[in-house]
């Protein structure tokens, strides 16, 4: 047999070979033509199921011995079979096939070479229809499991930094301009929530699949008398899937992967921008070593984030997979229909980005080091204290809000007029404005007492921070 590696193109099949006509049973006499075994075959991308293809069938062997539907030594030859088929994947010799159009009908055709008639068995009380639901299941169970431990070391990285960085000022943006000062672990922590949220979802997602489609044959059941119970719960499912027809024609989970990881990618998108920004020069907030950015093939002084912009570039990949899905969906009556053959391969590429995109971005925060002389000019512009003065007016002079920001207000356009920090205006100067003014006021105008005064829960004063951290610790990691 020819080694062929598992992600290797599978060879077309042979001119005389028997098995192609067989495998489409017995009602056809002519063989495909060539368009059509192209078009029709899904082994090119849904070989990436064998693993749990064969668990699915080592299940349903077992079960059907269980429940005397075929005999203990069948089903001995069987699971006996399948183990040398996955050895054989494992090792790069298997011969994956276009004529046998799928991941199923090639492990069911060599494990038919290996045993013979028992392996003609193994397919009794089953259709491909609730194999390949149970096996994409599996492998998208799978797959939020490796997501949500990706978002966790995600997550760890983001608070080391943030305890790190608890009591370094930077501005806080609205509109991309300077809003109020706040602390980099604060702002980091913003983000630990976020993918906090996704890991919610991407549990949820996982509770909801959690049920075993197998049983549901082609799409009505079956008369043999199965213990869909039983095949569940070897496959660790919570429960057999209610209804044979939605269990064959779902794809809901699919979708759920898809919309989770989409609003992942979006996550990430975010902070890949503020990572482009923060690396100019015009915000000098970080800088990420060699081992993140590229240089120029022209400009010799360049250091270019192309990480953080790949990063935010693939959000578009993931989220437009989310749309293939749904719209390859979305006219489909019940049950199955070959189009949701085209469900896999969204999947699996969105899973691929997501991954890599989470690897690079664990790796840019833990690569990044600060520039806090950098963070804190840039909080220094746009009057980022104003707010303080007029809390300070609220408190001291006993002045509703709305008229503590007038006079606020006032002291801003005198300070821009002058060319000077509201810090720098004089007191008699503040007087003009109000005379009730007093030194105190200066209290309050630096930025230091600025991030300290916000000590509400959720808020920027470094020691709440580095309670967040703290609590962020105990619900996250």
């Amino acid at each position: 047999m020819n080694s062929t590696r598992p992600d290797a193109a599978p060879p077309p099949a042979p001119a005389d070979d028997p098995q192609s006509n067989a495998l489409w049973g017995g009602r056809f006499s002519g063989g495909p033509a060539a368009i059509m075994e192209t078009i029709n075959a899904s082994i090119g991308f849904d070989r990436k199921l064998w693993r749990q293809d064969i668990a699915g069938s080592k299940a349903h062997a077992t079960m059907l011995a269980a429940r005397g539907i075929i005999t203990t030594a069948d089903r001995d030859a069987i699971l006996k079979g399948l183990d040398q088929v996955a050895a054989e994947i494992e090792a790069g010799t298997f011969q994956f096939r276009t004529d046998r159009e799928d991941i199923h009908m090639n492990v069911e055709a060599r494990l038919r070479e290996l045993i013979g008639d028992p392996a003609g068995r193994l397919h009794t009380a089953r259709s491909r229809n609730d194999q390949v639901a149970t096996d994409f299941k599996l492998w998208v169970r799978d797959a939020l499991d490796r997501l949500d431990a990706d978002l966790k070391a995600l997550q760890a990285a983001l608070i080391d930094r943030a305890e790190e960085h608890a009591g370094t000022i930077m501005p806080g943006f609205t509109h991309l301009q300077v809003a109020q000062p706040v602390t980099f672990g604060h702002h980091l922590l913003a983000y630990v929530e976020m993918l906090g949220r996704d890991r919610g979802r991407v549990r949820d997602a996982r509770a909801r699949l959690n049920e075993c489609p197998l049983g549901s044959a082609a799409l009505a059941g079956t008369p043999y008398p199965i213990d869909r119970a039983m095949t569940a719960a070897a496959l660790g499912f919570d429960r057999p899937t209610a209804n044979s027809l939605d269990g064959v024609s779902d794809r809901d989970f699919a979708l759920e992967y898809l919309a989770a990881g989409s609003i992942v990618a979006m996550h990430l998108s975010r902070l890949a921008e503020e990572i482009v920004l923060w690396c100019t020069p015009q915000f000098r907030f970080i800088r990420l070593t060699d081992a993140f950015t590229t240089g120029s093939s022209i400009m010799p002084q360049k250091r270019n984030p192309d990480a953080a912009e790949l990063v935010r570039g693939k959000t578009g990949r993931v989220i437009g997979s989310l749309n293939s899905l749904l719209v390859m969906l979305k006219g489909l009556p019940l049950t199955y229909s070959k189009d949701m053959q085209e469900d896999k391969e969204p999947v699996f590429e969105a899973e691929e980005t997501l991954a890599l995109c989470l690897a690079a971005t664990t790796g840019m925060i833990r690569d990044l080091t600060v520039d806090p002389a950098g963070m804190r000019r840039a909080a220094e512009l746009g009057f980022p204290t104003a707010t303080d003065l007029a809390d300070w007016v609220v408190r001291s002079l006993g002045v509703p809000f709305r008229d503590a920001h007038h006079i606020a207000g006032r002291a801003v356009k005198l300070a821009e007029a002058k060319g000077c920090g509201l810090s720098d205006l004089s007191l008699d100067e503040l007087c003009s404005i109000d005379p009730r003014f007093t030194d105190d006021v200066y209290r309050v105008l630096t930025l230091e007492a600025s991030v300290a005064s916000r000590t509400s829960l959720g808020g920027t004063a470094p020691d709440t921070v580095r309670a967040a951290v703290a609590a962020a610790r105990g619900r996250f990691l």
